[in-house]
Order: C-alpha cells, then sequence, then structure tokens
C-alpha cells in the first residue's frame, strides 16, 4: 500500500476512515510505502505508529514522491531516499524496501542501473509490484464527485472499483502463468486513501470468494521472482510487465505506461462517475 495523504477528506473524517484501513486488512501484514513528506508530522508519526502496532511493515517511498523521469536528477533522487530513512528508521515496523514512486525506475539504463547499485550499497530491495493498478484515479474521481455534491452515495463507486481491480488482476496473473509458467504470489498496489477505506475489505473478500488465497507481504516478496532484474528502459512499472518486456513475446499484450487514468476514464465516464 503506497502514501499517506487524504486530499479532500475533511479531518475530522480521517480517525473514523483510517481505523477502517486497518479493520479491513485484518491480521494479513501489509507494506505501507510511506512518503516522507506525508508524514514527517504529528499525525503522519500517528499512523505509522498504529501501523506498528498493527503488525503491519513500512517500507520507503521517498521523501517528496518525485518520479525518477527527468524532472528528478538521480542526486536529487538518492538524497530524497536517504531523507525519507531518517524519517522512518525510528519505527519499529520499519524495513529496508523501497518502491519507486509510479514505479518509475529511470528512463535510460544508466539510470536505472545506478539506482539499483545506490539501493544495494544502503541495504534496500526493491518492493516491485506484480498486479499493478488505478485505485488512485478512482479514489480521486471519487472525491471529486463528494465535493461537488455532499449527498453523493460513495457506494456507487464500490461495483466499479471492484471490477476494475479484479479485471487487472487476471491480467496480471494471466502474464504471469504464460511468461513464467505459474502463478506467483501477488503484491497488489493499492493506495492508502478514502476509496480503499470504504471498500478494501470488500476488495480482499472478492479475492477469496474467487478462490484466491491472501497472504502477507513479507510471504509474497520471499518469492523467487522478486530477486529478478528486468532489463527494460525505460525501467520500471509491473515486474511482471517489465519481465514480459523484456522477452519481446508479449508486445500485443503490453501498452505503456503499464496502468494510467486515461486508460479508466472513458469507464467512469461512461457509467456517469
Amino acid at each position: 500500500m503506497d502514501d499517506v495523504r487524504w486530499q479532500k477528506i475533511p479531518e475530522e473524517h480521517r480517525p473514523e476512515a483510517e481505523t477502517r484501513l486497518l479493520d479491513h486488512l485484518g491480521k494479513t501484514r501489509a507494506y505501507l510505502f510511506a512518503i516522507g513528506e506525508c508524514v514527517d508530522n504529528e499525525h503522519g508519526s500517528s499512523v505509522l505508529k498504529q501501523w506498528s502496532a498493527a503488525g503491519h511493515w513500512i517500507g520507503n517511498h521517498t521523501y517528496s514522491h518525485r518520479a525518477l523521469l527527468g524532472r528528478i536528477t538521480p542526486e536529487e533522487f538518492e538524497s530524497d531516499i536517504l531523507h525519507n530513512d531518517e524519517v522512518l528508521k525510528k519505527y519499529s515496523a520499519f524495513h529496508k524496501w523501497f518502491r519507486f514512486p509510479m514505479l518509475k525506475e529511470g528512463h535510460t539504463r544508466t539510470i536505472r542501473d545506478r539506482l539499483r547499485v545506490f539501493l544495494a550499497q544502503h541495504g534496500y530491495r526493491n518492493g516491485a509490484v506484480t498486479i499493478d493498478a488505478s485505485d488512485w484515479y478512482y479514489n480521486a474521481r471519487l472525491l471529486a464527485r463528494v465535493e461537488r455534491n455532499h449527498g453523493f452515495d460513495v457506494k456507487l463507486y464500490r461495483e466499479p472499483y471492484l471490477n476494475h481491480i479484479w479485471n487487472r488482476a487476471q491480467f496480471y496473473d494471466q502474464l504471469s502463468r504464460d511468461l513464467l509458467g505459474r502463478s506467483v504470489p501477488h503484491t497488489l498496489l493499492i493506495h492508502y486513501n478514502f476509496l480503499n477505506s470504504l471498500f478494501l475489505g470488500d476488495l480482499l473478500e472478492m479475492f477469496r470468494a474467487k478462490g484466491w488465497v491472501i497472504v502477507g507481504a513479507d510471504e509474497a516478496f520471499s518469492d523467487p521472482v522478486f530477486e529478478r532484474h528486468p532489463d527494460t528502459a525505460p525501467a520500471g512499472e509491473s515486474l511482471l510487465w517489465a519481465l514480459a518486456k523484456e522477452t519481446g513475446r508479449f508486445e500485443n499484450r503490453l501498452r505503456y505506461p503499464g496502468e494510467d487514468d486515461s486508460y479508466e476514464k472513458p469507464v467512469l465516464d461512461q457509467l456517469g462517475l
């Protein structure tokens, strides 16, 4: 799970939303990849302490969440990682796993390889995603509707959101089977936001009802697939997307970027959401 920000949600409603997120997860150990500037304050510290106490893990998502897309130098990006390291290392749940903002690992092989060496030198492993999705966009659309219409029925987003996640899970799982001959233990990218405070429990139950077993992030990351370093440039996207891209055999199935609001906007527009 990425991020710790609530955008337009009034502060008085955040505690109940944050409690719901933890309740939805139950005993399933999740990774919260925290952005330093979002948690480097009293409220953010409280969130990380609650997650630590609940048995979840915390990872590094840079201090400022600037993606490695050419608008930040490698030196600045590395400094951003180390800055966040200083913020997070005081929490018992912190482990040296790193997730690249927007899953962008460098637009050239030179930058990509430099960051791989840097992370290894500082004891970090890549908290790669196998199932990428656009929950952040569904959340943004939902917040905009709630802001325009305070009486809007947020439950109208439930089914479209679950359908979206299931669609992307099916795509990446089939890619895993065709590419590797097996279904890997998946890591699903979703965000710490209002949308998931409403529907994360339904999302997890959907997977269980369809025969999937929910495992902790630590168990998933122990699979050997997460030791692989795809040779692609621009680097990033889902780990499975990058491994498939590396082979040159799946071009007709891989779009770039792997996930984006432009793919989901027509869906929600057609639904009037």
